[in-house]
């Protein structure tokens, strides 16, 4: 998943009002620094963001679609809501946060007829108090979010255990963006920490495993003025009982990941 949240330029549009929308491509080096534990991890994702202020606060999504060489292996997205009453030209801001999380995923490398070569995951909605901030340029903005989280019932992924069980759960999230060098580049991304299902089966019991989950994916992008809107840059995921991984037999599920790409952006 690539969850990029561009709040510099967000922080900009609100002053306008106008929706902001960028396109993403990556070329995912996971499988080659994972070869082990990820082999089949798809090369390419394209992700699409949209961010639309009005009155009462802004509208953010983004898609996700991961690809093999035949074609789309899975899509992901996120769609959220804020509300709040504050004139944009306030640098703190404190605002109500709804968000819808869900993803599906095709895994060709499936044994043939298995149930489970289709997954649903992350399936789940939240709602929480959210704090902005910004400085007088917007060239700095910071986001954080702390909210209660509902698992959905869903569909086990690999084990073949029956159903995961619906979970009340909570996820803290941090977002931040800087942009320096009179524009060229920008530092930016988002760090979450939930609770929910992790990549552990517990034998005895029969079921998922539950604990602390742990994602970040800073974004380095090298912007071109003189094209208006592309960027190119790399983007560096690092996890913690979040990536589903092949483990050979008898051999311990490695829990710590780190997933960086290479990446072009276009913003609108």
């Amino acid at each position: 998943m690539k969850k990029f949240f561009f709040f510099a330029v967000m922080a900009i549009s609100s002053m306008s009002a106008e929706a902001q929308v960028n396109i993403q491509l990556h070329y995912d080096l996971g499988r080659n620094i994972n070869s082990a534990s990820e082999p089949n991890r798809p090369k390419l994702t394209s992700t699409v963001e949209m961010f639309k202020p009005d009155r009462l606060g802004s509208t953010f999504f983004f898609v996700d679609m991961d690809y093999y060489s035949d074609g789309v292996a899975g899509a992901y997205w996120e769609i959220s809501r804020e509300f709040t009453f504050a004139k944009p030209a306030e640098s703190s801001t404190f605002a109500a946060h709804i968000e819808y999380d869900g993803g599906l995923t095709n895994n060709k490398y499936a044994e043939k007829n298995s149930a489970y070569a289709t997954s649903r995951f992350q399936q789940c909605f939240l709602l929480g108090p959210a704090w902005n901030w910004h400085n007088k340029d917007f060239s700095k903005t910071f986001s954080f979010q702390l909210m209660y989280k509902q698992y959905l019932k869903q569909k086990a992924q690999y084990n073949g255990a029956g159903d995961y069980k619906a979970i009340a759960s909570f996820q803290a999230t941090a977002v931040w963006s800087t942009t320096f060098a009179h524009g060229w580049c920008t530092f930016s991304g988002f760090a979450d920490l939930w609770y929910g299902y992790t990549p552990r089966f517990d034998a005895a019991k029969g079921e998922q495993k539950k604990g602390l989950v742990f994602l970040t994916e800073p974004q380095f992008w090298l912007n071109i003025p003189a094209t208006k809107g592309f960027s190119v840059g790399t983007e560096w995921e690092f996890s913690n009982d979040f990536v589903w991984v092949t483990t050979p037999e008898g051999k311990k599920t490695k829990t710590f990941m780190w997933n960086p790409t290479i990446a072009a952006k276009y913003v609108f």
